[in-house]
């Protein structure tokens, strides 16, 4: 859907990026008890870890920062791949 947007509204000066995020350290995972999420953080290839929300806004702040950035949607995840079920 990022890349059809961003082609229909194009013509009007906006931009379409999509984040799609792994593993990270939020409120929801805050309520799983520290084993789970030390497990979880060590199956993130690297950094084996849960991922920050600073690192999330670290993004934003580079995709709003680069103005060739458009259409794209950018994996936020140390390269994990959930299994399927």
């Amino acid at each position: 859907m990022t890349l059809p947007l961003a082609r229909e509204l194009a013509g009007r000066g906006v931009r379409v990026a999509t984040i799609a995020p792994g593993l990270f350290d939020t409120p929801l995972l805050a309520t799983l008890p520290q084993e789970v999420r030390d497990s979880l953080g060590a199956s993130v290839p690297f950094p084996p870890r849960l991922g920050r929300p600073s690192e999330y806004a670290d993004l934003v702040a580079a995709i709003v920062a680069n103005p060739m950035l458009n259409g794209e949607t950018i994996r936020l995840d140390g390269s994990i791949r959930m299994a399927p079920r």
